[in-house]
């Protein structure tokens, strides 16, 4: 084996179109580019955003309000579902609720953070731990002999 042997190895290497090469090559004179016009010329060619002179759908789309990147979003849950919950037998009376427990239960979406709202009635005992609590929440699980703590 010497130099003269030598070659990529099967499939290593692609057939690639040589353009600019003289008539002979079949790719020579306009370089497969055609003649005249914007896309013939070197730098030439437009931004993929560009729309033809249309009105670009970034100037078309209405821009207002705010969007605030680090708002913190809670999973609403309101106290009349955990009553129902006690009355269906998946939660017993005097049990804590954490999220871990909720999650199991099938209760909220994707992001894991919950909130207690106030909306419905409340008598069981429970002791509650979320990340955030309404006023009205809290107040009716503390009336009904439980506690609401928050958790982070």
């Amino acid at each position: 084996m010497d130099l003269s042997n030598l070659k990529p190895a099967t499939g290593s290497t692609k057939k690639r179109k040589r353009v600019g090469r003289g008539e002979g090559s079949g790719h020579g004179g306009t370089s497969t580019r055609g003649h005249k016009g914007q896309k013939s010329r070197s730098g030439g060619g437009v931004p993929t955003w560009f729309e033809g002179g249309q009105m670009p759908l970034q100037r078309r789309v209405p821009k207002f309000g705010f969007k605030n990147r680090n708002r913190v979003a809670y999973d609403p849950i309101n106290i009349g579902r955990l009553a129902v919950l006690v009355e269906e037998g998946r939660l017993e009376e005097g049990a804590m609720v954490s999220p871990d427990t909720l999650r199991a239960l099938g209760i909220g979406g994707k992001n894991g953070r919950y909130k207690i709202l106030g909306d419905g009635d409340f008598s069981s005992r429970l002791d509650v731990h979320a990340h955030a609590f309404s006023a009205s929440a809290r107040q009716k699980i503390e009336a009904a002999g439980g506690t609401a703590t928050v958790v982070d």
